[in-house]
């Protein structure tokens, strides 16, 4: 019987066969609804997914090679390995691999049997036309191709299964070259980037669906002021608004010329991912750090160009910059799944690298940007710095290369992603502040997915570059004070009469709230006092826009029956309080006072009830105190804050900074999810929980949101 069903298997071509154990529940094989058991592995995402589908690596057909999940029956497992004649069972936590002539062995045992040169089976002695290894080939075997896992197959203790396709020969018996995708060496310079995508070009007359340019609007914390009083402390808010996503509208080939909608017109992005690889990220983490990498290969475009930079030890480049053409996501997704684990954490050498790749690139796409995602801590480069009197502290600065941490203007974000309760948040957020990033907080592992497609949402919707806010006092009597901007860099004129703000890039519908203190002088007639101004790069035509915004006036009634403050003034002033409160409730708690660090929230929180748009029920003040009161929670011991509190803050801080959406834990409240996002970054987030296995934790009903719900309109 056994002989028929070799015969059998070879005449229908299933010559190859792979057992790989069970990491996974959402990627294991899937039985057939009425009960019988297939051959091939169910490894597609879920519906909804057609195009992703179409990327991934194909289950072998029966007429090809490559990787299956054996699912012939438990007989074929009950027999000894034939080279080290240790049983074969399922379960047992080791690969078994069935070759071509159906006989089967450990897939360690074969690995190592073929490492030197043997390509036929020890038992029958046939031929094999293709050969198992461990990993990407080596540089000792220069020619053919791989086969590799799909992103959703699990693996066995963190490395993949690979087949190794022997070279053909001619009939000359020489062999036939067939470049591999992963280079075994990498260049010394990085100029090898594929060229960018000159049909990318946003045609001349197209129209755009939107307003285009960004939208100024100005504050005064009080409408009027009595003639005869100063003010030393005189507060005006001045709101920016980033335009919409282009859209361009074309006739699409309509013979009677209606004009139709048909995409969206974009700056193009060079990304670049630095992934952690440890030992640590071994199993779960990284099949699910291969699925959200596939995400985002995914929803990149044929003129967005993506790198991957695995690191662990050491620091390995995967593949070039290649644009996401249809090959060039084929070769990606190949480059992901080829990713295995092992060893330490040297976060720098991977920053390094992708520093150097971002410098050396002999094209440039308008956006480029850095993702990294690291569950560790850097074991080989933190070093300490000196403080006099106090204890020495790390310098996490020195893990970011000074080529991305530049002046403004030649800075290259870093988004970083801390993944778990053991990666070092200090660290983390320091390298994404030095380098204008956010700093995010994964602590399930199930987020990952929507981590990176809240981030690619912003990334792939930047409308506004190098954006530079001034500030003149127009009346002589007026002088400029603190300018409160967070982590964008402001200055102030020595002579107090003019100020700006370095706001950088903006993506489609973001929105930025600054605080300016100035001095009101008495006067008998109404003053002006700031003319607010902005400039900034379009990335998309490459020309630089001016926008001049109104003046600042107040009148001067003689008398001033009843004040009002501005509820969007207060409301900012909030955000600024709470934010202000977070950093000194950290810093209490690093010192070891828990108690301290809870009382200084609460405070907060008790201002913020008392404040004018706590006591008109104000969404941003209800969304802060929900905030405030989660990080009194994970501030309750030292235990748990070391676990998560410490993160939480940090992402949180990072949120408020740079008034930008961070992933912020296994939050309670969607508010703060909703924070700071845009239209696009929602957009991206539903699809990609329409794309997640239906075993994630639920997620709230994402809304478009602004900074937060909607603010009043000017008075």
């Amino acid at each position: 019987m056994g002989s028929t069903w070799r015969k059998a298997k070879l005449a229908l071509g299933l010559n190859l066969c792979v057992y790989v154990p069970k990491a996974l529940d959402d990627a294991s094989p899937s039985d057939d609804p009425s009960g019988r058991s297939s051959n091939a592995p169910v490894v597609s995402p879920p519906s909804g997914t057609s195009d992703f589908r179409a990327l991934m690596p194909t289950t072998p057909t029966p007429t090809s090679s490559g990787l299956r999940l054996s699912k012939s029956g438990s007989r074929s497992f009950k027999k000894t390995c034939a080279i080290c004649l240790a049983s074969m069972k399922p379960g047992h936590g080791h690969a078994l691999f069935t070759a071509e002539c159906s006989h089967t062995f450990h897939f360690h045992c074969i690995t190592a049997n073929v490492k030197h040169g043997n390509h036929v089976c020890p038992v029958c002695r046939a031929k094999w036309k293709e050969i198992p290894f461990r990993g990407p080939p080596s540089s000792e075997s220069p020619h053919g191709r791989t086969r590799v896992n799909p992103i959703n197959w699990a693996q066995d203790d963190g490395y993949a299964s690979m087949l190794w396709h022997l070279p053909r020969v001619d009939s000359l018996n020489r062999p036939h070259h067939v470049t591999p995708l992963l280079h075994s060496s990498e260049p010394i310079v990085f100029n090898d980037d594929e060229s960018l995508d000159s049909s990318s070009e946003t045609p001349k007359d197209a129209q755009h669906g939107c307003m285009s340019t960004v939208e100024i609007k100005t504050y005064p914390e009080f409408s009027a002021i009595q003639q005869s009083v100063s003010e030393g402390n005189f507060t005006i808010l001045i709101h920016l608004k980033a335009p919409c996503s282009p859209t361009v509208l074309t006739c699409d080939g309509n013979p009677n010329g209606n004009t139709n909608l048909s995409k969206t017109s974009r700056a193009p992005v060079d990304l670049v991912t630095v992934l952690d690889v440890s030992g640590s990220m071994a199993g779960t983490k990284l099949a699910l750090l291969k699925r959200a990498m596939g995400f985002v290969i995914q929803n990149l475009g044929p003129s967005d160009r993506l790198s991957v930079i695995a690191f662990s030890s050491t620091a390995r480049r995967l593949f070039p910059l290649h644009r996401m053409s249809e090959s060039g996501r084929q070769q990606a997704l190949q480059a992901v799944n080829s990713l295995t684990s092992g060893g330490g954490t040297n976060i720098a050498e991977g920053l390094r690298k992708g520093a150097k790749l971002i410098k050396d690139r002999k094209e440039k796409n308008p956006v480029c940007s850095i993702i990294l995602l690291s569950d560790g801590q850097d074991t080989y480069n933190v070093t300490l710095t000196s403080g006099g009197s106090h204890p020495a502290q790390p310098d996490y600065r020195s893990l970011v290369p000074s080529s991305i941490r530049g002046g403004m203007g030649r800075q290259t974000p870093v988004h970083v992603f801390g993944f778990g309760a053991d990666h070092d948040s200090e660290s983390m957020h320091s390298i994404s502040e030095t380098s204008g990033g956010t700093f995010s907080f994964i602590e399930s592992e199930g987020t990952i997915q929507d981590a990176f497609a809240q981030c690619i949402g912003g990334l792939l919707s930047v409308v506004v570059q190098e954006m530079h806010v001034g500030v003149k006092c127009v009346h002589p009597g007026v002088h400029l004070g603190p300018i409160k901007s967070g982590s964008y860099a402001n200055q102030v004129a020595d002579d107090g009469q003019s100020g700006s703000i370095e706001v950088g890039d903006l993506y489609a519908d973001e929105e930025r709230d600054f605080l300016v203190s100035v001095n009101v002088p008495p006067a008998c007639e109404e003053t002006s006092l700031l003319r607010v101004s902005c400039g900034y790069r379009d990335p998309v035509s490459k020309e630089t826009v001016n926008v001049e915004g109104l003046e600042v006036k107040i009148s001067r009634p003689l008398i001033v029956v009843e004040q009002t403050m501005s509820v969007e003034v207060d409301r900012q002033r909030n955000r600024l309080r709470a934010a202000e409160a977070m950093s000194e409730a950290r810093a209490a708690a690093e010192c070891g006072d828990l108690s301290e660090a809870v009382a200084i929230l609460e405070a907060c929180r008790r201002m913020l009830s008392e404040s004018l748009a706590g006591r008109l029920g104000d969404q941003l003040c209800l969304a802060l105190d929900v905030e405030l009161r989660e990080m009194q929670e994970r501030m309750a011991s030292r235990q748990r804050y070391e676990a998560s509190g410490r993160a939480y803050v940090l992402s949180g801080l990072s949120s408020h900074s740079w008034q930008r959406a961070t992933t912020r834990g296994d939050s309670r409240d969607s508010s703060l999810s909703q924070a700071y996002q845009t239209p696009t970054m929602v957009d991206m987030l539903q699809r990609s929980q329409t794309m997640s296995p239906a075993s994630r934790r639920p997620n709230p009903q994402m809304r478009h949101a602004k900074s937060f719900p909607a603010r009043p309109q000017p008075r």
